[in-house]
């Protein structure tokens, strides 16, 4: 496979262009040279995959299901060599380079188990000898709009769904992170998917974007809120269905009468793990005035304790932010907090290294209210904000102002308290005792307000966006 060229219709082809993809942790290393497209290669995706469709829609469940299987299983054999791949081109640590392949293994291979599951309805009708049946068919061509953040489980999880329930699928990766999908794609296409089913395109989605939107009969995106509502007024002129799968300001609740150490573990991983780089980061610590200072000490000191690196070191827990855009962006937000009169307990201050990579000391911010805009825009970056709560309504009440929903989480040892905040908050996904980031593949995922639209992803949420329903009203007659 040629990393310049892009995948139309089953063959491999030169990219109108190519850039080099570069790691975060030493910017000098190029890792390859990738495709991007203009829009007329983005047409011609769409329209090899509109030619596709009709036999792939009408192919058996079985399979699609082999077809699957032997991605998921290539990519559970390549695990090492492909995670050391990922954490090169991302940032993130080996391990968690190696446990997203895994993750994208075992989403394929879940929804392999999806294509004999396409279940209907049959149904009494109400007229004399009429029966109904509901079927569901695929929505059609999709756009997959992925990005740098999880560029293995994201392109996986929206590829694979589509591709279980009859759709064909034009991929379009982040131009940050593209080697992933390259990977991705080729293992599809010797996986024996047949040409023009997964197509994959490159490069900037302003080039690209409105090619795949007015050609596709559903989008599915990830990424960040203003792109995605540039996308969907894109879209709703014409009609396309839409997925958005956007950001969010999540909030960790620390009750008064929380294990402070299972406490400060969650909070850990929630907030700072992947380089605080996930959209359910837990981005806001709010805590009960009584466990507040004992709570700030100890996490002060973990936080601390996390040094930045080469994320390819056994040592590394925190790896780079995944570009020079992104790192200035955290910056700027640091210098924000600041100002604004909240207090850095640790970190604040980007990190020389050797490398020339682009690290952030992980950082924690105190005396932070919820009026900050370190407290209501999304940072994306290993930064995160102590809000002192008076008490556990109040805490609830500061957890749900925000104009995202995407998941919330509360550390206690009350099932009461548990349940009323379960019941409380707004967050499409709510966790109890457990890191607002980290999500199983077989549940739905995705959140409410400025945090999602048009359903949920992955579980049983996916046909719901990658088909829709036919009814079908039968008179036999008389015989």
């Amino acid at each position: 496979m040629q990393t310049t060229s892009v995948l139309i219709g089953g063959a491999w082809v030169p990219a109108a262009r190519s850039v080099p993809n570069l790691n975060p942790a030493r910017p000098d290393e190029v890792i390859g040279e990738y495709g991007w497209c203009d829009a007329a290669q983005a047409a011609a995706a769409i329209d090899a995959a509109r030619a596709a469709l009709p036999a792939w829609s009408a192919t058996l469940p079985d399979t699609r299901a082999a077809i699957l299987r032997r991605v998921a299983q290539e990519l559970s054999a390549r695990a090492e060599d492909l995670g050391r791949l990922l954490s090169r081109e991302e940032g993130k640590t080996l391990p968690e380079g190696i446990g997203e392949i895994r993750r994208a293994a075992a989403v394929i291979d879940y929804f392999a188990g999806e294509a004999f599951r396409t279940a209907g309805h049959h149904l009494p009708g109400l007229r004399e000898g009429f029966e109904v049946v509901v079927t569901r068919a695929p929505v059609g061509v999709v756009a997959a709009i992925t990005p740098w953040n999880f560029p293995m489980v994201v392109p996986a999880w929206k590829c694979a769904a589509a591709i279980v329930y009859g759709n064909t699928v034009v991929l379009k990766p982040s131009e940050y992170t593209p080697a992933c999908a390259w990977e991705l794609a080729d293992i599809f296409h010797r996986a024996g998917l047949p040409g023009g089913v997964l197509n994959l395109v490159g490069g900037d989605g302003r080039a690209v974007g409105p090619a795949l939107i007015a050609g596709a009969d559903a989008i599915s995106f990830t990424g960040a809120g203003p792109t995605g509502r540039v996308i969907m007024a894109q879209a709703a002129p014409l009609m396309k269905k839409v997925q958005l799968e956007l950001g969010g300001k999540n909030p960790l609740v620390v009750a008064a009468d929380a294990d402070l150490d299972l406490a400060v573990q969650v909070a850990l991983d929630g907030a700072f793990f992947a380089s605080g780089q996930r959209c359910t980061a837990s981005s806001r610590l709010v805590v009960e005035a009584p466990v507040h200072d004992a709570f700030v000490e100890r996490l002060t000191a973990a936080v601390a304790g996390l040094k930045p690196g080469d994320p390819l070191l056994p040592e590394i827990r925190i790896g780079p932010v995944a570009n020079a855009v992104q790192r200035d962006k955290v910056l700027d937000y640091i210098a924000i907090g600041r100002a604004e009169g909240a207090e850095v307990a640790t970190g604040g201050h980007a990190v020389e290294t050797n490398t020339g990579g682009y690290f952030v000391a992980p950082t924690l911010f105190t005396r932070a209210h919820n009026a900050m805009r370190i407290c209501r825009e999304e940072i994306f970056g290993p930064v995160a904000a102590v809000i002192r709560a008076d008490d556990l309504d109040h805490a609830f009440a500061i957890a749900n102002d925000t104009e995202f929903g995407l998941s919330s989480g509360i550390v206690t040892r009350s099932l009461a308290a548990a349940t009323a905040f379960r019941r409380i908050s707004k967050a499409g996904m709510v966790m109890v005792n457990a890191p607002t980031a980290g999500v199983d593949f077989h549940v739905p995922f995705g959140g409410r307000d400025g945090s999602g639209f048009g359903g949920g992803e992955q579980g049983l949420a996916a046909i719901q966006f990658f088909t829709e329903t036919r009814t079908h009203y039968i008179n036999p007659g008389r015989p």
